[in-house]
């Protein structure tokens, strides 16, 4: 069976990735790969940059990320730059905790988890690879066992600085198994891993009367006393919390400001010295990454309690909004679609698109900007230029938001998630489209009780505007549809339209090659595509200047200019074919017992939407009848 090969291919791999040795092996490996020495902050740096990283301008997109996160690239290069590639450098951000803040269903706990399943994935590559002293507990750096008064020579020597000291097991094995000759130790390669509980650890708290402090940092095997006699023998404790088996790597610290402040003390050497206090041992060294996040309610009842003033200082708080982005947002709804059972229900072109509106709409603050309205804004986001404004505004409208607080409060994906699926079940539909799911987010409104009345109004108002929106975007897909040969029409109205503009800008006529007459540029033609798109009487000859000059630009580089080579010429003559056509449409869709030639228009315009826009036989019907009622209105 292929499953068994699988099986035996696994074990292969598994097995190629076990090393074993002694100090006295590791040393000139390490000496001789200093990535083999990283510290755990750099490790998931290192990671972050394995992952690949795409540079745009002075934008960094950092592609570790881009499988499961969506819109939030601005928020992840700072999160990268300002805390883990500073902290990789040694930095003192390094000595902070790492608490992300933000609302509810934000990515938040995404993040940390692909940090821990990367992290678990890095250690099995050669790039990430790590090794521990064998035996111990902690799976502690081999460097460890170098004297600290040889350490400055060594970091002078090969370049690799070394922090940390022994555990209590490994120094107490090194004293009695091998007579302080650190160079028979034995030490082997690890990979990180949650399950095993190797460099991965999440901690979790519960009820403050039950829960135990050794859960963070182990705790005395009673059962050892009497054959080791002393509760301060290593031997006499279990070194099995999750500041022990998270260290190298990463622990998740849930619901960190609702935790009992007992367990928040360990937290304040272990961030600032790098070392905690367990048992009756001295301090014991970590070098882990402690994460937390929360939203903000709970924060600000934490910072304005006086009592975790230290604690505070050493955390750096990063916040993680919403994302800002219609397409992005589509992104999020469809991956969350596609780890359903749900495979037999058709989602309609666009219903997404809808849905996503709403929800970036909702998240979304009024801007101070004269004509600035929330759809233009959410356009100018989504990478759009809108009348009056372009993406050189975006700088300017981020800023503005950021000190508004936009993307920490609106709707968020979870709920839009579950509306959908409810939308996707009701009445076992074989497709669904864009007004079942805004009907279907409407409803869920009255059942939501932490909507206050005023939001509840105001969510009403979105949903309107998204149906506005999809209105618009609908009419445009039925029309396009009904352009027969729409590439050959819309060409034939572009080389008339550069014809005249030529003529007009060179102050020449057109030669009519029927009656062979001398014309003047038609004004009129030229003027009812720009107006399409908002040129004014006093921009026309700037505008066409324009063209003239991006026509010169391709032919110097030998390339035609076409259709789609000038983006604002482009929705020009778009919205002028559909302007003629309009009546078309609307007479077309309204008749209820078409004749042959408008049931073949229905018909053809219905195979365009199934074949080349995505549309099933119902949600083409559906569109139809729906562009067609709203042109009769």
């Amino acid at each position: 069976m292929e499953v068994i090969k699988w099986l035996r291919e696994y074990r292969e791999i598994e097995a190629a990735l076990a090393w074993s040795g002694t100090f006295a092996d590791y040393l000139p490996m390490v000496t001789k790969n200093p990535n083999l020495a990283l510290h755990a902050h750099a490790r998931i740096y290192a990671m972050l940059k394995a992952a690949g990283i795409e540079t745009s301008g002075d934008q960094k997109k950092y592609k570790f990320f881009d499988k499961e996160l969506f819109g939030l690239d601005k928020t992840l290069e700072r999160l990268i730059e300002e805390y883990f590639h500073s902290a990789a450098k040694r930095l003192d951000v390094r000595k902070r905790i790492l608490l992300l803040m933000g609302p509810v269903s934000g990515g938040k706990s995404t993040i940390v988890s692909l940090l821990k399943r990367g992290l678990e994935e890095f250690t099995r590559t050669e790039e990430g690879a790590v090794y521990a002293i064998d035996g111990c507990p902690m799976h502690e750096d081999p460097l460890h066992l170098l004297p600290v008064s040889l350490r400055p020579q060594f970091e002078e020597l090969y370049g690799i600085r070394i922090e940390g000291n022994l555990c209590p097991v490994c120094r107490l094995r090194l004293d009695e198994e091998f007579g302080g000759e650190v160079e028979h130790i034995p030490v082997k390669r690890i990979v990180f891993s949650e399950e095993q509980r190797v460099g991965v650890g999440t901690f979790t708290p519960s009820d403050p009367k039950s829960q135990d402090i050794a859960d963070l940092t182990g705790s005395i095997d009673f059962s050892t006393i009497t054959e080791y006699g002393s509760e301060s023998d290593p031997r006499a404790y279990r070194f099995d919390g999750e500041l022990n088996k998270a260290n190298r790597g990463l622990m998740e610290f849930q619901e960190m400001l609702k935790s009992d402040e007992k367990f928040l003390w360990n937290l304040l050497s272990l961030s600032q010295e790098g070392n905690f206090k367990a048992g009756r041992f001295a301090l014991i060294s970590a070098d882990e990454l402690v994460i937390a996040h929360t939203n903000e309610n709970e924060y600000q009842a934490f910072i304005s309690n006086k009592k975790n003033e230290a604690l505070q200082s050493r955390i750096i708080v990063m916040h993680i909004p919403y994302n800002l982005k219609v397409s992005d947002e589509v992104k999020i709804y469809e991956k969350l679609i596609s780890q359903s059972d749900i495979k037999n229900v058709h989602l309609a072109p666009h219903s997404l698109w809808a849905t996503s509106v709403f929800s970036v709409l909702s998240r979304i603050k009024p801007s101070k900007k004269q004509g600035m309205d929330l759809v233009k804004k959410m356009r100018i986001y989504d990478g759009e230029d809108v009348e009056g404004f372009n993406q050189k505004d975006i700088k300017e409208l981020t800023m503005e938001g950021e000190e508004q607080g936009e993307g920490m409060s609106g709707v968020d994906p979870r709920y839009v998630i579950n509306r959908i699926s409810t939308a996707l079940i009701r009445d076992d539909h074989a497709c669904i489209n864009a007004l079942d799911i805004l009907r279907a987010l409407k409803d869920g409104l009255s059942q939501h009780t932490s909507i206050m009345k005023e939001e509840k109004e105001n969510l009403l108002n979105l949903i309107a505007v998204a149906r506005r929106e999809y209105d618009e975007m609908a009419k445009i897909e039925v029309q396009k549809a009904f352009v027969y040969a729409y590439e050959e029409s819309a060409k034939s109205l572009l080389n008339n339209y550069l014809d005249n503009v030529e003529a007009f800008c060179n102050s020449s006529k057109l030669y009519d090659q029927i009656t062979g007459e001398q014309l003047e540029p038609d004004e009129q033609l030229m003027r009812s595509i720009e107006e399409q798109i908002g040129v004014s009487e006093n921009a026309k000859k700037t505008f066409r200047e324009e063209i003239l000059i991006r026509i010169s630009m391709y032919a110097r580089k030998g390339k035609a200019f076409g259709y789609s080579s000038h983006e604002r010429l482009k929705e020009a003559i778009e919205k002028k074919l559909f302007a003629d056509l309009k009546d078309i449409v609307k007479i077309t869709t309204s008749v209820d017992h078409p004749d042959q030639d408008q049931l073949r228009r229905i018909n053809n315009v219905m195979d365009r939407l199934i074949n080349e826009h995505g549309y099933c036989p119902i949600c083409a019907n559906e569109i139809v009848k729906y562009v067609g009622a709203l042109l009769n209105r």
